[in-house]
């Protein structure tokens, strides 16, 4: 075993992980890497299939963002933004505002945008132009949360806020993100610590039980047979908490599609639906934008965000893992003026949100992010995030005829391949029988790296990733699949 690898065992805790399993083998210990490709101690290679867990945009050592880095490593790193303004953080705000509201460009005719001038009203009601930072995902809906718990209780609508998110929802790991969170196996452990939040059924199609179609081979969403029974679950919750005087104070959500509740996609205008009944209810929208933000859901006219795709706009947006290329930890959370200014007051009336972090706004974070933008909003860029969604869109058909694949679900540069022990019953396979671990184990094997969520297998290539790697991407699931679950 090499030694670091030794150090590793003896001296390290990773996350989200069962030690023991850990201990039994040599883990793959990552030296190096290049665009989409990462090499280990022993010099072997390997295709990051994941994004280096759903951060990493446009590849490793992208030269425009070490260049930012180091002009920036020439100046300072990191100063307090407690009490003190940087020049990177000032402008990364203004570019985050300035992306965040570029929906009020857009017109959304038979679900296709077009460019028109913004009503004004839209603009005043759900502009996004203050921006708190944080250190990650978890973080910003920290932020989140607190804003909204404060903004309900100081303009009247509730003494108690209370807060709706979905049926396996997971917004981090912080008390407050936990207390949103619906997935039993991450959260029971944690129960006595959290307060309580409701839950709303998600728009899982391929098990939904309103769903009467029989499984085909194709994306549940695509067949389903049903009378939007989920979207009138939303508005029977929000109409029964209205009735006991004390209505939500907010809507929490992933859009388009859950990512750690097994890459659930939503189908299409389900977002806008239930989204417009939280707002005639008068509750805010918190978009937990953190996995799908930075053009993960698909290209959009010129927005990178997946809120947009719906003609939505939020009143929170939790934005961190892309935000700064997947170089540095970062996180940001986006909210309007009139959450601002419930805030603002003499000194004496301690009106001030009383939440921080040691490195929020910090200058590195920042310029990083600053040029991962300038990437992101690249011509070539858009065009590469083209091909590499339809080529992965053309490679995933492959797997249909693989009897362990149910459903294969693609939200733009987001594929889950959901794994089943027949595709005509649905019938899952145990946790216990570890099916996407062991899948994903013999694609490291064959050179791809990537992390199930319990059976399903995510694919999240950086935008960079050639339409071979895509390929071989694929290719190596599938004959994965082949390998460890056939027969």
């Amino acid at each position: 075993m090499h030694k670091l690898a030794q150090l590793d065992h003896r001296y390290l805790w990773h996350p989200f992980t069962q030690m023991r399993d850990w201990l039994k083998r040599e883990p793959i210990v990552i030296t190096s890497g290049k665009g989409t490709v990462l090499r280990d101690v022993h010099g072997k290679e390997y295709l990051d299939a994941n994004s280096s867990i759903w951060t990493n945009l446009h590849g490793h050592r992208h030269s425009k963002i070490n260049a930012a880095i180091q002009r920036q490593l020439k100046k300072i790193s990191h100063s307090s933004a407690l009490g003190f303004a940087n020049e990177p953080a000032a402008l990364l705000a203004a570019k985050l505002a300035e992306a965040a509201n570029r929906i009020y460009e857009l017109r959304f005719t038979n679900d296709a945008p077009t460019v028109k001038p913004a009503r004004k009203s839209q603009i005043a009601n759900h502009k996004l132009e203050k921006v708190f930072f944080s250190d990650d995902g978890s973080t910003a809906m920290e932020v989140a949360l607190k804003l909204a718990y404060e903004y309900a209780r100081r303009t009247g609508r509730s003494k108690n806020p209370k807060f709706l998110s979905l049926a396996n929802a997971y917004h981090g790991d912080t008390v407050g993100a936990v207390s949103l969170g619906h997935i039993e196996l991450f959260h029971k452990a944690y129960a006595g610590l959290l307060f309580k939040s409701d839950t709303v059924m998600s728009p899982y199609c391929y098990r939904c039980p309103f769903n009467r179609a029989k499984p085909v081979r194709a994306d549940a969403r695509e067949y389903r047979k049903c009378n939007w029974e989920c979207v009138d679950k939303v508005e029977h919750r929000f109409a029964t908490q209205k009735k006991s005087g004390n209505p939500y104070a907010a809507f929490v959500f992933e859009p388009l599609i859950q990512g750690a509740a097994g890459m659930i996609a939503q189908p299409k205008s389900w977002l806008r639906r239930v989204t417009e009944i939280a707002r005639g209810h008068g509750a805010q929208l918190i978009a937990d934008e953190v996995m799908t933000g930075f053009g993960r859901t698909g290209q959009l006219s010129t927005s990178p965000f997946a809120c947009h795709h719906e003609g939505l706009q939020p009143d929170f947006m939790a934005l961190a893992k892309g935000l700064t290329g997947g170089y540095l930890p970062m996180a940001a959370t986006l909210t309007t003026q009139s959450v601002f200014d419930v805030f603002l007051g003499d000194y004496e009336e301690f009106k001030t949100f009383f939440h921080g972090h040691s490195f929020t706004a910090n200058q590195l974070g920042a310029a990083a992010a600053l040029a991962s933008l300038e990437v992101l909003q690249s011509k070539a860029s858009i065009r590469a995030r083209q091909r590499l969604e339809q080529t992965l869109r053309d490679e995933l058909k492959t797997l249909w005829p693989l009897p362990n694949v149910g459903d294969i679900r693609q939200v733009g540069l987001i594929v889950g391949v959901e794994l089943v022990k027949d595709w005509r019953t649905r019938k899952p396979f145990d946790l216990r029988e570890r099916a996407g671990i062991r899948v994903c184990e013999a694609m490291a094997r064959r050179g791809v790296l990537t992390r199930p969520v319990g059976n399903v297998i995510a694919l999240m290539p950086p935008y960079c990733t050639t339409m071979k790697q895509a390929r071989r991407m694929v290719s190596s699931l599938r004959d994965s699949i082949d390998e460890v679950l056939a027969g």
